[in-house]
C-alpha cells in the first residue's frame, strides 16, 4: 500500500531525533513529555494536519518538524528520517499497523529504540521478543486501573514486590506511611498543589521535642512553658497526600447475600422477557396458594408435596387416599380444586421453558446485549466502550462489581467483549437522560464517563447528578482547565486523562526506564519506577541524597545486589552509594524521573 505525503518535503538531515506517529491525545501528550521534560528533539508523522490534535502539536515549541502522511509507510520513515533516529513511537493505529511499521522501522535501523502501542497485551509481549529494542505498551491498560479505583472511591495501587504502594489523603494516612507526596491541596485551585515537597528528616521530631526539656530550651522560670502555637488553618495549608503501602490489593467488599440477590434476578431477567416473567410469576404463585391448601386439608406436608410434584408432571391422580374410587377424597371439593390449579399450571410451564429456549438461542444468533436486570444494584455504568472504557468495565467486573456499559454506536468494539463476559449494555442512540435510566441509574454507585470526547463526558456526568444527585462520577477529560472546573463545581467527583496517565510511561519506555506504575494525585501525576546500577553507569556510586530532588525524585525502597529477593524500604543508610547490581524503587515526578535519564542506562 502506497501513501502520498500532500507535497510535504521530507525532514531536513537530523539525527538522534525521536519520531513520534499518530495525531491524538496520547502523541500530544507524548511530545510535550518528550520536549518539556526530556529535552529531545522530535520529529511527528501525522494523518492530518487539520484534524484530531495535530494543529495543537504544530504549534508545540520545541517540536523540529511535522510531516503529514496518511498511512506509515516506507516513504513517510524515510521522510522522517528514520535511519538516523534513536526512538520511534507508533502511540496511532491498529495492533497489526503499528506491528508492521515496527518491523519495517528496524529493519532499516537496527539499534532504534521502539515503542508502540498494543491493545491486545498477550500479543504485545509476543511481539516484544521479536524486537530487538522495544517494548509494547497499552495506553488504556495504563489508565483503566486508575480510572476503576476513582469509580469505586479506593486507591488506586501499584504492586511493588509484595506490597502495594497506594496515595492516602489527611485522615486517611497511617504511621505506616512512607513518605509524603503532596502538599498545600485545594480542591478550588488545585494549581497550588506541590508533589515530594522537601521534607524534614524523620529525626527532625525528636531532636525538637528534646529541646523543649534540655538545657536552654524553651522552658520558663518556674516550670511554666510559653503558650503552644496555634494549629495552623487547614485553609491555609491544604491537604496533604502521602504514599503508603499495603500488604494485599485494596478489594472491594459488598455483602455476598446482595451479590446473590443481584445474580438471581439478574439471571431470571437474561433468560425471560417480560410477558413470560408474568406467565412464570402468576402459574408459580398459583402453585404455592394451592399446595398450601393441600396443606391445610390434610396436615401432611410430605404427602402434599409428593402430590403436588405429580399433579406439575401431569400425573394427577383422581382418587385420593381414605376415600373410595371416584368419592370425594379426604379434602373433599377443595382438594380437587387444588389438584386441577396444580396440573394446568404445569401444563404452561413446558411452552414457557420453550419460549425461553427459543428466545435465549434466537438472542443469541442475533448478538443482540443483553439490558440490566431488574436486580441490577450498587452496579457502575460505564459511558462509552471504546479501548479505555472495555478495559475499565473488564476490571470492575473482575472484582466483582456489577458492571452495566452504556454505548451509542452499535458497531463499538467494546459491546461484544462485554457481552462474552455477561455484562448487560445499553445501546442505541436517544436522548442520554432514557440510556442512563435504562441503565437503572437511581440504583447505581457510580458513573464512569470514558468516551473519546470531553463534552460528552461532561454531559454524562451532569446528567448523571440531574437523576441521582448522589452518584459517584468519574470524568475522562483532557484539558487540564475544564477538569479543574470541574473540582470545584462538583462533589464526590474525579477527573482523569487517560493520556496524561499513560504519556509518562511511554515517554519513559521510549528512554530506556522502567515504569512499574502511575498514582493519581488528583490530575497530577506520580511515577512508580525501578532503577538498576549497572556497570560503567551513573547510578554507581550515586546515594540517597545525590538521587533525591525535592519536587522530583524520592526514593522508595532499595534492593541490594546481594539479597535482591528483599526490598528495604526507607533505606536508612542515605551515604551508602549504589554498587553494581543494586535497584532503587523511586516516585518521581514527569520532570524528576527525565532528570535520572541523563543518568546512562546499560541496554540488555
Amino acid at each position: 500500500m502506497t501513501s502520498e505525503g500532500w507535497g510535504t518535503p521530507p525532514v531536513e538531515p537530523i539525527s538522534q531525533h525521536y519520531i513520534v506517529c499518530g495525531g491524538n491525545a496520547l502523541a500530544h501528550r507524548l511530545i510535550v513529555e518528550l520536549v518539556e521534560h526530556y529535552e529531545v528533539p522530535v520529529v511527528v508523522l501525522v494523518p492530518d494536519r487539520t484534524r484530531d490534535h495535530a494543529p495543537r502539536i504544530e504549534q508545540l515549541p520545541g517540536v523540529a518538524a511535522v510531516v503529514e502522511y496518511s498511512s506509515v509507510t516506507e516513504e513517510a520513515l524515510r521522510a522522517v528520517r528514520v535511519e538516523t533516529a534513536r526512538g520511534l513511537a507508533l502511540v496511532d493505529g491498529s495492533d497489526q499497523e503499528n506491528i508492521h511499521t515496527a518491523l519495517s522501522a528496524q529493519g532499516r535501523n537496527p539499534g532504534i529504540r521502539i515503542v508502540l502501542r498494543m491493545f491486545n497485551q498477550r500479543l504485545g509481549e509476543n511481539i516484544e521478543k521479536l524486537l530487538k529494542n522495544g517494548a509494547a505498551l497499552s495506553g488504556s491498560a495504563t489508565a483503566a486501573p486508575a480510572l476503576a479505583a476513582a469509580a469505586l472511591s479506593r486507591p488506586n495501587a501499584v504492586q511493588v514486590g509484595d506490597r502495594f504502594l497506594h496515595i492516602a489523603f489527611d485522615e486517611d494516612i497511617d504511621s505506616g506511611r512512607i513518605c509524603v507526596v503532596a502538599d498545600h491541596i485545594d480542591r478550588q485551585d488545585l494549581s497550588r498543589i506541590r508533589l515530594l515537597p522537601d521534607q524534614e528528616t524523620d529525626s527532625a521530631s525528636f531532636v525538637r521535642l528534646a529541646g523543649e526539656f534540655g538545657d536552654g530550651g524553651p522552658i520558663r522560670p518556674g516550670g511554666a512553658r510559653p503558650d503552644p502555637e496555634p494549629e495552623p488553618d487547614p485553609a491555609e495549608t491544604g491537604g496533604v497526600a502521602a504514599l503508603q503501602a499495603l500488604p494485599g490489593e485494596p478489594v472491594v467488599r459488598i455483602a455476598w447475600l446482595r451479590r446473590l440477590r443481584w445474580r438471581l434476578l439478574d439471571t431470571l431477567r437474561f433468560f425471560t422477557s417480560a410477558r413470560l416473567r408474568l406467565v412464570l410469576i402468576t402459574a408459580l404463585a398459583a402453585v404455592l396458594l394451592a399446595f398450601g391448601l393441600l396443606w391445610y386439608l390434610n396436615r401432611d406436608f410430605g404427602w402434599s408435596l409428593y402430590v403436588s410434584l405429580l399433579d406439575l408432571a401431569g400425573a394427577a391422580q383422581p382418587d385420593q387416599p381414605g376415600g373410595a374410587a371416584g368419592g370425594t377424597g379426604t379434602g373433599g371439593t377443595w382438594q380437587r380444586v387444588a389438584q386441577v390449579v396444580i396440573t394446568f399450571c404445569g401444563i404452561t410451564f413446558a411452552p414457557v421453558a420453550t419460549a425461553i429456549m427459543v428466545e435465549v438461542l434466537g438472542s443469541g444468533r442475533r448478538g443482540q446485549p443483553r439490558n440490566p436486570g431488574a436486580g441490577t444494584r450498587d452496579h457502575v455504568i460505564v459511558v462509552g466502550l471504546g479501548n479505555v472504557g472495555t478495559r475499565v468495565a473488564t476490571q470492575l467486573h473482575g472484582l466483582g462489581v456489577p458492571v452495566v456499559g452504556l454505548e451509542r454506536d452499535p458497531q463499538a468494539r467494546g459491546i461484544s467483549a462485554l457481552r462474552a463476559l455477561g455484562i448487560p449494555v445499553v445501546v442505541g442512540d436517544g436522548p442520554l437522560e432514557d440510556q442512563l435510566r435504562r441503565a437503572r441509574l437511581k440504583h447505581s454507585r457510580a458513573l464512569v464517563a470514558v468516551s473519546g470526547d470531553d463534552a460528552t463526558n461532561l454531559e454524562a456526568a451532569l446528567e448523571a447528578r440531574a437523576g441521582k444527585p448522589e452518584v459517584r462520577v468519574v470524568v475522562r477529560i483532557f484539558d487540564d482547565n475544564f477538569a479543574g472546573h470541574l473540582y470545584a463545581t462538583l462533589d464526590n467527583a474525579a477527573s482523569r486523562s487517560v493520556s496524561y496517565l499513560a504519556a509518562p510511561a511511554f515517554a519513559a519506555a521510549l528512554m530506556g526506564r522502567e515504569v512499574l506504575g502511575t498514582l493519581s494525585v488528583f490530575r497530577h501525576v506520580l511515577l512508580i519506577a525501578e532503577l538498576r546500577a549497572e556497570e560503567g553507569g551513573g547510578l554507581v556510586g550515586m546515594n540517597r541524597h545525590d538521587i533525591e530532588d525535592p519536587g522530583g525524585v524520592r526514593v522508595v525502597a532499595v534492593r541490594l545486589a546481594a539479597n535482591p529477593a528483599v526490598h528495604l524500604w526507607n533505606y536508612a543508610d542515605r551515604t551508602r552509594g549504589l554498587a553494581p547490581g543494586d535497584r532503587i524503587v523511586v516516585a518521581a515526578t514527569r520532570s524528576g524521573l527525565a532528570r535520572l535519564n541523563t543518568v546512562p542506562v546499560s541496554e540488555d
